[in-house]
């Protein structure tokens, strides 16, 4: 059993939606937190059809019955049910009843014309497992097998990833194109994959799978839109090099991406641990944003001349991470170049190395240290709410 960081913060007894791609842990996460509340799984063909035939059913179970004070009521998968939303939102506003209403995306409900609740829910996300959740952390098994919880654990990514990938991504997912071209998506994820963590080129991609480039756009966008894909924009604060400005593209989850590209076990020091090993970094960067309330935008720069620098986290802290062992000055180049653009922000090199060090400014520490760091709350601690 896993202690999942996302408690809904702020939420008081306001009702929300919690986001998530599939297998996150976000039912067993509203279970245990709400473990009293009434749920409501539409996943349960029974449960599917009595109230997708006749919404307002639950309206009325709920105005006979109502939930105690301060309890909300779990709706699960809500995505699959959208006319159900205009009963919901009508308990808000005249039973006083709160909801917590999950699922994959929200994409479907958008596409389908859904309400939304106009405004009176608040929205959380769930993300893939992170460090500080897991006892006795492996990382090589992490970036192996990645951190969808059932995966980590049972550390045999290829059975079990094959069925999400086949299930999910290239029957659900897919199915949210204007058309059901399933071989052509599976091979843009393919394409996609390859570009994992680098700046996206929609030309090149589109010639990679013989589709056009709105197609390749549309595609992004839907995986973005469902969670199963980020999207980093270039950092651009008054440049005064000329920088890269196509934005750049990560799966959601570090195993997905190793699957995908038939990656297999990490061994360190190649090429495609130091990819991996960016990857998981950048996965508790994004869910550290979000679990703390804090939301700071992650973006990336890189200029023409090739000076680089992974993550920038808003206008605070610039993060360059090196899967190596031994870190030398060669590896400052692009937190340097950094520095002489931006003076005013912190510069932080993340690696495998030991030893905490200090060169010319620049803080260089493991990557262990930089995580406790971050999930306490001390990297981030002058950062804006």
């Amino acid at each position: 059993m896993f202690n999942r960081l996302q408690k809904l913060i702020n939420r008081g007894n306001e009702s929300a939606f919690l986001w998530g791609a599939r297998q996150t842990g976000k039912s067993t996460l509203l279970k245990t937190l709400f473990a009293h509340s009434p749920c409501y799984d539409f996943l349960l063909s029974d449960v599917f059809e009595k109230y997708s035939r006749r919404p307002s059913q639950l309206r009325a179970e709920l105005a006979e019955t109502p939930p105690p004070k301060g309890t909300p009521v779990l709706i699960d998968e809500v995505q699959l049910v959208p006319d159900l939303l205009p009963e919901i939102q009508w308990m808000i506003v005249n039973l006083g009843i709160s909801f917590i209403l999950s699922g994959s995306s929200p994409r479907k409900l958008k596409r389908a014309g859904a309400n939304l609740l106009g405004g009176r829910a608040l929205r959380y996300e769930m993300f893939p497992l992170v460090w500080k959740e897991i006892p006795h952390f492996q990382l090589e098994r992490a970036l192996t097998y990645g951190l969808l919880p059932r995966h980590y654990q049972l550390g045999a990514s290829s059975p079990a990833m094959s069925a999400y990938v086949g299930d999910y991504l290239k029957e659900e997912i897919a199915a949210e194109a204007r058309q059901r071209r399933i071989p052509t998506f599976s091979r843009f994820l393919e394409v996609a994959a390859v570009t994992n963590g680098e700046a996206v080129n929609q030309t090149n991609i589109a010639r990679e799978c013989g589709i056009s480039v709105p197609t390749v756009a549309e595609y992004f966008d839907i995986l973005v839109e469902t969670l199963v894909g980020r999207i980093v924009p270039a950092y651009q604060a008054r440049p005064k090099r000329r920088t890269v400005s196509a934005p750049r593209f990560y799966f959601f989850d570090v195993g997905l991406a190793n699957y995908l590209l038939q990656r297999g076990d990490m061994t360190p020091r190649t090429e495609a641990f130091g990819k991996a090993f960016e990857h998981f970094l950048f996965q508790e960067l994004k869910a550290h944003a979000h679990y703390s309330g804090l939301n700071y935008p992650v973006s990336y720069w890189r200029t023409t001349s090739q000076y680089e620098v992974d993550f920038v986290l808003g206008h605070h802290l610039a993060v360059e991470v090196k899967s190596t062992t031994e870190i030398t000055n060669a590896h400052l180049r692009g937190l340097k170049a950094f520095g002489e653009e931006y003076p005013g922000i912190n510069r932080l090199l993340v690696s495998r190395d030991p030893t905490p060090q200090r060169f010319e400014g620049v803080r260089a520490i493991p990557w262990t240290q930089f995580l406790e760091e971050l999930w306490s709350g001390e990297l981030t601690a002058q950062f804006p709410v």
